[in-house]
């Protein structure tokens, strides 16, 4: 670090944070403005606890002290990782307001992660989705859940992006689904107007929602008088509704597999009945999330060719494969022999 910088002005860590998040509010998706908030919190517990009350004051040691403190907690290297590409964002606009040093933000140093790391392991297989719908299918056809796993399976599109259909937005004499950006009315697209499309459905989708509609939809409106399509009585259903549901799907007993590990039912904590969100315990459940990189790596196992992935799933062609590809070299291997000639 060089000598103190006469032109700091004092800014004391929450006032800073807060100062950050209302500069990005509305240049980032909400869902990103909700991390951003996340992981900067845990930047300040940690200045609370070292008793850093001035951003003037933070050096580069000090840095690097708070991401072995966070890493000795045993966060996954993407999750370390996003916790300091955002301090690095954070101190950046700290410095643009005479908060720290300029040099303070370069000193951040974010760990690098293998290919498989970038992709995360939180990943629905075709197998286990294919076991869920068929159960969904037979026991608990077009209801709620069956239609959450149905379209996130069959589109690969992202939760928040499932959340904001309307009815009038679900086109099923011709097979497909608009999706708007309307962050006025709470339902915000993660890529923002850029997230907007029309999505094909395939004919078992589409039959489903047809039926879901028909019979089991339950009949409420949100807070803005739209008719959204995945309804609890009380509304839209929100963001830890479909998290929940998905959570509770995705456990191997809740689809007719049995446990793997012998656990007793009356005893799991994973069961339903404590807390909404008690399946998430369990080893094999998975978030919508997984759901998403699951189905964008089954359409690349099936040949789709990556440009129509990339369009239909709203995801960039080096971030498709950075994040999303999941397929193993020896997967590519074979599907690029399909394609070569017989020389």
């Amino acid at each position: 670090m060089t000598e103190p910088n006469s032109d700091l002005e004092d800014l004391n860590p929450r006032t800073g944070v807060q100062m950050y998040l209302n500069d990005r509010h509305g240049e980032v998706s909400e869902a990103t403005h909700q991390s951003h908030g996340y992981r900067l919190e845990r930047f300040l517990e940690w200045c609370r606890d070292e008793n850093i009350e001035n951003l003037n004051d933070l050096t580069g040691r000090d840095i690097q002290t708070f991401k072995l403190a966070r890493k000795a907690e045993g966060l996954a290297p993407a999750t370390l990782k996003s916790q300091m590409d955002t301090l690095r964002v954070f101190l950046r606009f700290c410095a643009s307001i005479n908060g720290v040093h300029d040099e303070l933000p370069e000193s951040v140093n974010s760990p690098s992660l293998s290919d498989d790391e970038k992709r995360g392991t939180d990943i629905l297989k075709a197998e286990q989705a294919e076991k869920i719908l068929a159960h969904r299918s037979k026991y608990d056809y077009a209801s709620r859940k069956h239609v959450e796993i149905r379209v996130l399976w069959a589109t690969g599109m992202r939760m928040g992006a499932l959340r904001s259909i309307d009815l009038s937005d679900t086109h099923l004499q011709n097979q497909f689904i608009e999706l708007k950006h309307r962050p006025d009315t709470e339902t915000p697209l993660k890529n923002n107007v850029r997230g907007e499309r029309e999505v094909a459905l395939d004919t078992t989708t589409t039959q489903v929602l047809r039926d879901y509609i028909d019979e089991n939809r339950i009949d409420s409106v949100d807070d803005y008088g739209r008719n959204p399509l995945l309804t609890t009585k009380f509304g839209r259903a929100s963001d830890n509704s479909v998290r929940a549901w998905m959570y509770q799907m995705a456990r191997p007993c809740k689809s007719g597999m049995g446990c793997p590990y012998d656990r007793d039912p009356d005893r799991c904590e994973a069961v339903d009945g404590q807390t909404r969100m008690s399946a998430a315990k369990c080893p094999d459940s998975v978030a919508p999330h997984a759901v998403r990189r699951g189905a964008i790596t089954h359409h690349l196992q099936q040949d789709t060719p990556p440009r129509v992935v990339s369009d239909r799933m709203n995801v960039g062609r080096d971030t498709l494969s950075e994040h999303y590809d999941s397929r193993t070299p020896r997967e590519k291997m074979e599907q690029r022999r399909n394609h070569l000639p017989d020389i």
